[in-house]
């Protein structure tokens, strides 16, 4: 993320352009004028190209300002209040009470530019009931909702993609971005962690527009346990807070919005709010400033294709901040090598999501993203490496009958014989019993480690 004084030559020039833009529809503006869509059509521009000009005297109110805008666009009451009142003020200046013969469904002028320069047209419908929904998914005209994990097809839908790619047009434009046939694609975060993602015609193969909201909210694991959420029972409670005292490397593993960020928060709830903690992330998610701010925690916001800003420059920094434990989102190709060394060097305890199928799987996932900066290693050993102190124990995530379980907690070991991964599995969940079952104890030398902490601790 860019410093917050930083002179940004494009920032400056748009917003040049934005002010030059509104001196001269405020004098083309008549009083009266011509009626009729045309007029109205000039004037949603007008207040358009309003909106999205810089508003307050600092950086950080002008931030507050872009976030107003963002969260009304995406529905939230009383933003949308505050950017309604905005307008209607734009209209007052600009001495405009009505537009002749312009036919609309709303109360004043002032709602139907409201509409069409914030609001989402059908989607309006969809958020009206937005309890549980963590995500709006459109392809083309047609619409899914994400409740719970479970994706469906909405009642609703797009009349035509048109109106898909008018909402983005007004996302991306309070945002200083753009999506058009050079970029055909963006993205818009908000500081609550919800997120839209674009895409336009081109890139993919009809407009998309996905929203997804902020619903993580900082659990603890007494609460996963609980019959509301039913994540794990009292039993993996108190194996998983043995793990974290022992201070073993973790992986979780598991689908889109399975859950992972949910543990892997509760996890951290667990630990000692003194215990120095970096986190690396591509987008802020997890939040932990701001729901644990009495932790000790540094949060790094990557950007890859920003040299001054990868995640593999982020972790050089990291490692100099005396960090205890490393929370690494996800690891991605770039980081592969560097979040390997500090799992190996000091910074036990440490935990990351991969992508991959099943747990026996994520060592050489992350041996593969080891080996693409070409320095010749040993494949072998390298995983065997990477077994035995990167991804220690291994924890997977899931559905189950609607909800998000934990449904594996596995040892990962290296089998010198066969020269492969071995997983002996603490927990499982079993489906046809609908519940946990517990086919190994933890090994000797893992079990012993646990004691030794818990002793410790005590």
């Amino acid at each position: 993320m860019a410093p917050e004084n930083r002179f940004s030559p494009s920032e400056f020039a748009a917003q040049m352009v934005s002010e030059r833009e509104i001196r001269e529809n405020e004098q083309a503006l008549p009083e009266g004028g011509p009626s009729g869509s045309s007029e109205f059509g000039r004037l949603a521009d007008d207040i358009r190209t309003y909106l999205s000009s810089p508003h307050g005297l600092g950086e950080e109110e002008r931030r507050q300002y872009s976030e107003t805008l963002n969260r009304a666009v995406l529905g939230f009451a009383q933003e949308r209040e505050q950017v309604l009142a905005v307008i209607t003020d734009r209209l007052i200046r600009l001495r405009i009470h009505g537009l002749a013969n312009l036919q609309h469904p709303y109360q004043t002028l002032a709602e139907a530019l409201f509409a069409e320069v914030i609001g989402l047209n059908v989607l309006e419908l969809v958020l009206v009931n937005k309890e549980g929904l963590e995500e709006i998914q459109v392809v083309g005209e047609r619409i899914f909702i994400v409740k719970d994990g479970v994706t469906a097809l909405s009642a609703y839908r797009f009349d035509s993609v048109r109106e898909v790619e008018r909402i983005q047009q007004n996302l991306v434009l309070y945002n200083n971005d753009r999506i058009n046939p050079r970029k055909r694609w963006a993205e818009v975060m908000l500081r609550d962690g919800s997120r839209v993602t674009m895409t336009g015609f081109g890139f993919t193969a009809c407009p998309t527009l996905t929203i997804r909201f902020y619903t993580v909210r900082s659990f603890s694991l007494e609460a996963l346990c609980s019959s509301f959420y039913r994540t794990m029972n009292h039993h993996i409670q108190r194996l998983l807070r043995a793990v974290l005292a022992a201070r073993f490397n973790l992986v979780i593993i598991g689908p889109t919005n399975s859950g992972k960020t949910n543990l892997m928060k509760a996890l951290i709830a667990e630990l000692p709010d003194e215990e120095r903690i970096i986190t690396i992330e591509g987008r802020f998610e997890m939040m932990l400033g701001r729901d644990f701010p009495n932790k000790n925690v540094v949060e790094y916001e990557t950007e890859e294709e920003d040299p001054y800003h990868r995640s593999d420059q982020a972790f050089k920094l990291a490692l100099r901040q005396s960090p205890q434990r490393i929370i690494h989102a996800e690891i991605r190709d770039l980081d592969a090598n560097i979040y390997v060394r500090a799992c190996t060097r000091g910074h036990s305890g440490s935990m990351t999501t991969v992508h991959a199928n099943s747990l026996e799987d994520v060592p050489e996932a992350i041996t593969d993203m080891c080996m693409l900066d070409g320095r010749g290693m040993n494949a072998e050993r390298l995983t065997k490496r990477i077994t035995q102190y990167v991804t220690e124990v291994g924890i997977e995530m899931g559905y189950v009958n609607g909800r998000r379980v934990v449904k594996r907690i596995g040892e990962l070991s290296w089998e010198a014989g066969h020269g492969q991964t071995q997983i002996r599995d603490w927990v499982r969940f079993d489906e046809s019993l609908g519940d946990w079952v517990y086919p190994s104890e933890p090994s000797q030398k893992a079990a012993a480690r646990m004691a030794f902490y818990g002793d410790a601790n005590e």
